[in-house]
């Protein structure tokens, strides 16, 4: 079920963002914000606001968002490469 998010006209027309990008932008944040803190995966995050996984990877390096990469991902990657 999808989850609708209301901002109100007040707040959209203070935002420092042109009317026609202020959807995306907010997605973009928002999938920002909910991956610096561990709610959603990397791929999630990009799926969320649309973005591909390159362009998502910039998106957090503009904002000093480090990727995570933990000690269970360094093992999927060594076995995957077949460094096991």
């Amino acid at each position: 079920m999808p989850i609708t998010l209301e901002v109100p006209d007040e707040i959209q027309r203070a935002m420092r963002v042109p009317a026609p990008e202020r959807q995306a932008r907010l997605m973009i944040e928002l999938a920002c914000a909910l991956y610096q803190r561990e709610i959603l995966s990397f791929g999630k995050a990009a799926e969320l606001c649309g973005l591909s996984q390159f362009r998502f990877a910039h998106a957090l390096s503009d904002r000093k968002i480090a990727r995570h990469y933990h000690d269970t991902d360094v093992a999927e990657d060594l076995a995957y490469a077949g460094g096991e």
